[in-house]
């Protein structure tokens, strides 16, 4: 799948963030601090349509490849020796270690005893290596991120851990049809398979404060723990062309639309994380998720310009975008989700009155 690149206009100097240089015609303007200086080399041009960016890495699920290299492990049974721990028996073994213990039974903090005869789960196991994704994973093995993380019972934060050994579900033969089809991204993906793998005993990156500063794509990066009380702010002042739900035709939407001019600002809904920027999702076209905490999610799709970065920490009423009319949008729109987890509910019921 083509990843949108970085499109300079001049309108970019709204943001605040890259100011451009005085004079009529296109501003010109100064690149982010990068933690790493070799980022400048994936400043890209959409091949799909205008939607421009800030200069940043490309996502960490492209920035960090996978190699399908996944153990094919028997059943069987181990017998506990002194000094073993879940994790040593996973690795003598190269079974995940929550399989053994999901198999087994057993809960934190995984107590076991020297002659305790453990099953061990048969399957494929991959070995998680520092910055992958679960969108990487899955796409190296041609299986669906939703069936990983069903097969291993991964929850809120779907944060991997570098050495975790993953149970890849088994696949059936397809065509490449089916399979191009399959790996088109959704919010859901990227909410639970975008974040990159951290490291045993690190932290998450804390959020940074200002665009100008670019974290590597394959760093993690922490969000909120608690969102802060009170209701959503309206993005944007507009009519609501779409509600939430089944459509007239039987398609979902799992937002609502709504109606505005080309360039409005979009604003932040809550105080909160970027957790993504970009194009990946083709029907959204410009997209911006924020983190809000208490796994709480908002999602802004169909800008024509974004004007944060991953991992930045924004406010409530903080502009983030402005509106276009990208991805499958037949008009100048905003697509606004809230999520609760992974599941989108009415925002409408979140949103303060107008």
């Amino acid at each position: 799948m083509r990843r949108m690149g970085v499109m300079l206009f001049g309108a970019l100097a709204l943001s605040g963030c890259i100011p451009a240089e005085a004079g009529s015609g296109p501003g010109r303007y100064q690149a982010p601090a990068y933690d790493n200086p070799q980022q400048d080399q994936f400043e890209r041009r959409s091949l799909d349509q205008d939607v421009r960016t800030l200069p940043a890495p490309p996502p960490a699920w492209e920035a960090r490849r996978v190699t399908a290299d996944a153990k094919q492990v028997s059943s069987s049974i181990y017998v506990v020796q002194p000094g073993d721990s879940l994790r040593s028996i996973a690795a003598k073994t190269s079974a995940g270690s929550e399989a053994i213990a999901r198999a087994n039974n057993l809960v934190a903090p995984f107590v076991i005893q020297p002659g305790q005869r453990l099953s061990i789960p048969g399957g494929r196991y991959h070995l998680v290596r520092t910055g992958e994704t679960g969108i990487a994973i899955a796409r190296a093995y041609g299986v669906e991120w939703s069936r990983v993380i069903a097969a291993n019972t991964l929850a809120e934060p779907y944060i991997l851990r570098t050495g975790q050994r993953l149970l890849i579900p088994s696949t059936r033969p397809e065509t490449i049809e089916e399979r191009a089809a399959r790996f088109h991204l959704d919010i859901d993906d990227i909410l639970t398979g975008g974040q990159p793998a951290l490291a045993a005993n690190a932290q998450p990156a804390k959020p940074v404060a200002t665009a100008k500063r670019v974290l590597p794509a394959t760093t993690p990066v922490a969000t909120p723990a608690v969102r802060t009380a009170g209701q959503f702010a309206w993005p944007v002042k507009g009519s609501v062309v779409k509600r939430f739900g089944p459509g007239k035709s039987g398609e979902r939407n799992d937002g609502i639309k709504i109606a505005v001019p080309l360039d409005t600002p979009v604003l932040a809904a809550a105080d909160g994380v970027v957790a993504y920027v970009g194009s990946d999702v083709p029907a959204l076209g410009g997209l911006v998720i924020v983190k809000h905490g208490s796994s709480t999610t908002t999602v802004y799709g169909h800008a024509g310009q974004l004007l944060v970065q991953r991992g930045q920490s924004v406010k409530k009423g903080q502009m983030i975008a402005l509106s276009g009319n990208s991805g499958f949008a037949d008009r100048p729109e905003l697509h606004f989700e809230i999520r609760q987890g992974r599941t989108p509910v009415d925002p409408l019921a979140r949103l303060s009155a107008r």
